[in-house]
């Protein structure tokens, strides 16, 4: 295995002190007084002898590694996936390596996942905190390193996040409904405690309630994210064929794609038997002969601003001011690829 080219030998092959090396291949040669020429001679000869940088001992001398980790609750969601390919691309713009983990919506796998990021001494932690996972965002508050809560917050805790309106989505998403004359409307959500799914939820009874429409539970099903298969066919089965609606609105794009494709199976046609909402788009929508009409997010937005917040709280920017970013959301409807 051949030798890895150190400081000493840069300043063997130069006749020069392991220290100027060292000023230079860090950036420091004004505090080191190194005068332009010897400065260039050494990046030079660096560069000649393939000499590659001690990130480890470097990172444990100034305390800072130049990464941050990122927790997503399920990375084969394309929502999450897009998400993490922009905070990705602009923590590289910002000098910053992304370590990616999946809690798989399991705040047990969350803590695993996050405790290998802390022993790899991450920066700062950009996070999608799963349900009952509350007591791990508090002890990371109690320490000292920076995060950013994304998509999910928990109300009871003070932290930085860049969330959505998703009350409001989900009211707008009643109305586009309703102006298609429907009112008899289900929804189907996931049994959750997170608040992102109870807002999407009571902006939906909230929409209905205001437009005079009875508001009846057998309307709402919740969907256990382990069982999601067999409790959505049953939840479908049952709007559908016993209480008769209109139209089913699916509060997230799992949901939905499996949702469409339980119908399809069952042989209900959309929209000639029963109308379609969903919250989040998917490349899946694009291949229906039916225009799947869906909440659409600012993901782009989303990723910056939590990349922005953190990269904030590194320079001790706002001071202890905690910062929420809230966005808002549109509605758009797919153009059919065939």
């Amino acid at each position: 295995m051949k030798k890895k080219v150190s400081l000493k030998d840069i300043a063997r092959e130069l006749g020069v002190s392991a220290a100027l090396v060292s000023y230079v291949l860090s950036n420091k040669e004004k505090e080191g007084r190194v005068g332009k020429e010897m400065a260039r001679k050494i990046r030079e000869t660096a560069e000649r002898m393939n000499y590659q940088p001690n990130y480890i001992a470097r990172s444990l001398r100034s305390m800072k590694t130049d990464t941050i980790g990122l927790i997503v609750a399920d990375i084969s969601n394309p929502f999450f996936a897009n998400l993490a390919r922009i905070i990705e691309d602009e923590a590289y713009r910002n000098n910053y390596t992304v370590i990616i983990g999946s809690s798989d919506e399991s705040p047990s796998k969350m803590e695993k996942v996050l405790n290998i990021l802390i022993s790899r001494q991450v920066d700062g932690l950009i996070i999608v905190p799963t349900e009952k996972s509350s007591q791990l965002i508090n002890l990371l508050k109690e320490s000292s390193i920076p995060f950013v809560l994304m998509d999910r917050y928990f109300k009871s805790i003070p932290s930085h996040c860049v969330v959505i309106d998703n009350y409001q989505a989900s009211r707008n998403a009643v109305q586009y409904l309703m102006n298609k004359g429907y009112k008899r409307m289900g929804v189907i959500s996931f049994r959750s405690g997170l608040s992102h799914f109870k807002d999407r939820v009571n902006g939906f009874r909230e929409g209905l309630f205001h437009a005079g429409i009875p508001i009846q539970k057998e309307l709402i099903k919740k969907i256990d994210f382990q069982n999601i298969d067999e409790e959505i066919k049953r939840g479908i089965k049952d709007l559908f064929f016993n209480q008769k609606v209109e139209a089913i609105y699916f509060t997230n794009n799992t949901l939905a794609t499996r949702g469409l494709k339980a119908m399809f199976r069952m042989g209900i046609h959309i929209p000639d038997d029963v109308d379609v909402m969903a919250f989040d788009k998917s490349e899946a929508y694009n291949f229906l002969e039916y225009p799947v009409p869906h909440v659409s997010q600012p993901i782009r937005e989303m990723g910056l601003k939590a990349v922005e917040l953190l990269i904030d709280q590194f320079d001790g920017k706002n001071g202890n001011k905690i910062q929420k970013v809230l966005l808002e959301t549109k509605i758009e409807v797919n153009q059919h690829i065939g």
